[in-house]
C-alpha cells in the first residue's frame, strides 16, 4: 500500500527536527516530581520539575487526597454544571478566593485550561489584546482561540508596550495579560509600570501567578508582594507548580468570575478534576496559608545559587526566582551540558527552541524548598565542574 502523501511529510519535518537537535521524546524518568527522580534507574538531583515547595510527595497531601476518595469516590462524572460538583470543590473555591484576597475563584482542570477559558471568554474579533512575547503557550493559544487582534510588545519594554497601547487606544475593547514569573527566564514583569497603562488606556488587566503563587507574596503571588492585588482584575494560578498537585484557578471580582463560569468553554465543558486532586489541593493551600516559610527559603537559596553560577561566568539572564536559566546558546550545547550534569548526578531541563528563542537554548534549573546544605554543595561543584572543563 503506497503511504499517502502527508506521511512523507510528517516523515520529512521529523527528520529536520532530529538534525537541528529539537526532536523531543519522553524522557526514561521514574519518580519524576521527589527530590531524587529515578532517570534509567539511577538517582539524581531533581532540579527539572515545578515541585518548588517539594510538596507533591508531602504526606499531608496524600492523606488528604485519599480521604477524598473514600468519601467522593474516583471521579466527577460530569461537567461541574451537571453533575460533577462536590462540596470540597466549592470549599476549594471559598478558601482560595480568602487567601487571595478577592470576591470569588473558579478551578479549572490546568492552568492551560484556565488560560484559554479568560481569553475565550472576555476577548472576541473586536478586543485587542496586549501580550508579552515570553507569554505562556497556553496565553497565546488562547489568544488565537479568540479571534481577538494579538499586539505582542517586547519582552519587559515598558517603552514598546506604551507605544502599542497609544496605537490601539480607540479599539473597542482592550486586554492586557502577562504572566509574573516567565517560566524559561525565571525574570518578573513589571507589573507597576503595566498597571498603570492599563489604568490610563482603559484596559483589562490579567496575570499569570502559575509560577509565583506558594512563593511570593506569602505564597499568595507577585502582584500581592506589590500591593497591586486590587488594581488586577483576573489572577490566574495553578495547583500543579508551587502547591504540588493539578488544576488551575481564576480569582477576581464576584461579576468577573460568574461571567467565566458561564462563558469558559473550558470549565462549561469539561469533566471536573477528580476529588483526590481537590483534596489534594485543599491541603496544600492550607499548609502554605499557614506557614509561608518554605517559599521565603527557596528565594534565598536561589538568589545565592544564582550569585554562584554568576561568579562562574554563567549567564543566567535577568532571573529573581527560583527558575535559573543557565543560557548556552546552540542545541547540542545544551544537550551536552545536560548530560554532563546527569554524569555528574543531577537533572536539569535542556530547553531548546521552538520554547525558547533561536540562540538562546539553555538549561532551565527549577529549585525546590525540600533542597539542603549538601544538594546545593552538589550543584555548585557540579557546574564548577563544567566551568573549568570548558576552559
Amino acid at each position: 500500500m503506497t503511504p499517502k502523501s502527508f506521511y512523507r511529510r510528517i516523515e520529512g519535518e521529523l527528520a529536520e527536527l532530529e538534525n537541528s537537535a529539537l526532536l523531543r521524546s519522553v524522557p526514561a524518568v521514574d519518580c519524576g516530581a521527589e527530590k531524587e527522580l529515578l532517570f534509567k534507574g539511577r538517582k539524581l538531583l531533581n532540579l527539572a520539575s515545578n515541585d518548588y515547595l517539594g510538596l507533591a510527595n508531602d504526606e499531608r497531601l496524600a492523606s488528604a487526597a485519599i480521604a477524598a476518595v473514600e468519601r467522593y469516590g474516583c471521579g466527577s462524572a460530569s461537567s461541574r454544571l451537571v453533575t460533577g460538583n462536590f462540596r470540597i470543590y466549592d470549599e476549594l473555591e471559598q478558601e482560595l478566593a480568602a487567601f487571595k484576597e478577592q470576591d470569588d475563584s473558579i478551578l479549572f482542570t490546568s492552568g492551560y485550561a484556565a488560560n484559554l477559558a479568560i481569553m475565550d471568554s472576555f476577548a472576541s474579533r473586536r478586543t485587542t489584546i496586549f501580550s508579552d512575547k515570553l507569554n505562556h503557550a497556553s496565553i497565546l493559544d488562547g489568544i488565537r482561540m479568540s479571534g481577538a487582534r494579538q499586539v505582542r510588545y517586547r519582552h519587559n519594554d515598558i517603552s514598546h508596550l506604551k507605544k502599542r497601547m497609544e496605537a490601539a487606544k480607540d479599539a473597542e475593547s482592550r486586554v492586557l495579560i502577562t504572566d509574573t514569573i516567565f517560566s524559561m527566564d525565571g525574570d518578573l514583569a513589571y507589573l507597576e509600570e503595566i498597571a498603570d497603562l492599563c489604568d490610563y488606556y482603559d484596559t483589562m488587566l490579567v496575570v499569570d501567578e502559575a509560577h509565583a503563587e506558594g512563593i511570593f507574596g506569602s505564597g499568595k503571588g507577585i502582584a500581592y508582594e506589590r500591593k497591586l492585588a486590587q488594581r488586577i482584575d483576573l489572577h490566574m494560578g495553578a495547583f500543579s507548580k508551587g502547591f504540588g498537585s493539578l488544576g488551575g484557578a481564576v480569582s477576581g471580582r464576584k461579576n468577573l468570575i460568574s461571567y467565566l463560569r458561564n462563558k469558559g468553554r473550558s470549565f462549561v465543558f469539561t469533566t471536573a478534576l477528580p476529588p483526590a486532586v481537590i483534596g489534594a489541593n485543599l491541603a496544600a493551600l492550607r499548609l502554605v496559608a499557614e506557614d509561608p516559610s518554605r517559599g521565603e527559603k527557596l528565594l534565598r537559596m536561589s538568589r545565592d545559587l544564582k550569585t554562584f553560577l554568576e561568579s562562574c561566568s554563567f549567564d543566567c539572564g535577568q532571573s529573581e526566582s527560583q527558575i535559573i536559566p543557565v543560557i548556552v546558546g546552540d542545541n547540542e550545547t545544551a544537550l551536552m551540558v545536560r548530560d554532563k550534569l546527569i554524569e555528574e548526578g543531577i537533572y536539569a531541563a535542556a530547553i531548546r527552541p521552538p520554547t525558547v528563542p533561536e540562540g538562546t537554548a539553555r538549561l532551565r534549573l527549577s529549585l525546590r524548598a525540600d533542597l539542603n546544605e549538601e544538594d546545593l554543595h552538589k550543584i555548585k561543584d557540579a557546574f564548577a565542574g563544567l566551568k573549568a572543563g570548558a576552559e
